[in-house]
């Protein structure tokens, strides 16, 4: 074998174990929606949620950090942090806390693919906040992409019909779907360029922190304090904390950054749409949800809208790209 075929098929096996580690972190994402429901027929709230998937989320990157020997790495480049680097680590918490409450708490409240198809207008956000800072240009892609995104949006919205009992529920769910994209956007803005010398995990380790703190204070301060008990006293939902700490939040994450380091930013990133389309089916085949005709049409429009968004980007934005693509922190 020649050093060029050789070459080549090194880059093809890091293409094939990128795509697939992509693929299978979609899917984990996805499961967090039937879960997040699951759990809270059994009694655990999304706050609770959102909790209780942190800690043993920032467990697992403990573990990481411990086994691949990162945390003097780790602990050096928080203290090098300079007072931009800190500030941006310390809004992407807070942004990741937010998004993960709003989402959590909304898949109780409505669909869960309404819910997920609001939060997947982020990419969209992205790139307008991202041609009004100047970073990028309105193209005729760009232009394409969001209008299709908006026309999903309006489709998804008006497909429905809930019952008047359902409705104000739905509504509020509606809401928190597009509060936790503003988040996802408000993440991606400064998580940019803003605390690169932190390692992945270690700055993933923070960000699951505060929201570990931060989903406790607001369960307590909205008097739902018990609810972050239930897991010692209802020892079935266990099962589902696991599932969505571990597998939907470390191991997920930690297969993302594999996926980006393989194959770029923005394959992983449209691989990664396989996460509302898990979510959707699951939300069908466990849930027993349903979607009208217009509201499939909807998410559709929405996921082709995200797809066009990730093939118009350019290489000169890779980093912005890769930060994106994330899903749910």
């Amino acid at each position: 074998m020649t050093p060029a075929s050789s070459a080549s098929a090194v880059r093809g096996r890091e293409s094939l174990t990128g795509s697939l580690a992509a693929v299978v972190a979609a899917m984990m994402f996805g499961m967090l929606g039937p879960v997040t429901r699951l759990a809270g027929d059994a009694g655990l709230p999304g706050i609770g949620m959102t909790a209780w998937r942190a800690l043993l989320g920032v467990a697992f990157l403990a573990v990481v950090i411990a086994v691949t020997g990162g945390a003097d790495e780790f602990a050096a480049a928080m203290r090098g942090l300079d007072r931009h680097g800190a500030a941006a680590l310390a809004t992407a918490a807070v942004s990741g806390l937010v998004l993960n409450a709003a989402i959590f708490t909304a898949f109780g409240l409505a669909p869960v693919a309404l819910v997920l198809m609001m939060f997947y207008t982020y990419p969209a956000g992205v790139a307008v906040v991202d041609i009004l800072m100047g970073h990028e240009r309105m193209t005729r892609w760009r232009a394409s992409a969001l209008a299709l995104s908006m026309a999903g949006v309006v489709l998804v919205l008006a497909g429905g019909s809930p019952t008047a009992e359902a409705a104000p529920n739905v509504a509020a769910g509606v809401l928190l779907g597009l509060l936790a994209s503003a988040a996802q956007v408000l993440f991606v803005t400064v998580s940019r360029n803003g605390y690169h010398s932190v390692p992945a995990a270690g700055a993933s380790a923070v960000i699951m922190s505060v929201a570990v703190v931060g989903a406790a204070v607001i369960a307590i301060a909205a008097g739902q304090g018990a609810g972050l008990l239930v897991p010692f006293d209802t020892l079935g939902v266990w099962p589902l904390i696991l599932l969505a700490g571990v597998a939907a939040a470390g191991v997920s994450s930690w297969l993302f950054l594999v996926a980006i380091r393989r194959i770029g930013g923005t394959r992983a990133g449209i691989l990664m749409l396989f996460e509302p389309v898990t979510g959707v089916v699951l939300a069908t085949v466990v849930l027993g949800e349903s979607m009208t005709v217009a509201q499939m049409a909807g998410t559709a429009l929405v996921l082709l809208g995200a797809l066009v968004l990730q093939r118009g980007s350019e290489p000169a934005l890779e980093p912005l790209v890769e930060t994106a693509a994330g899903p749910v922190v």
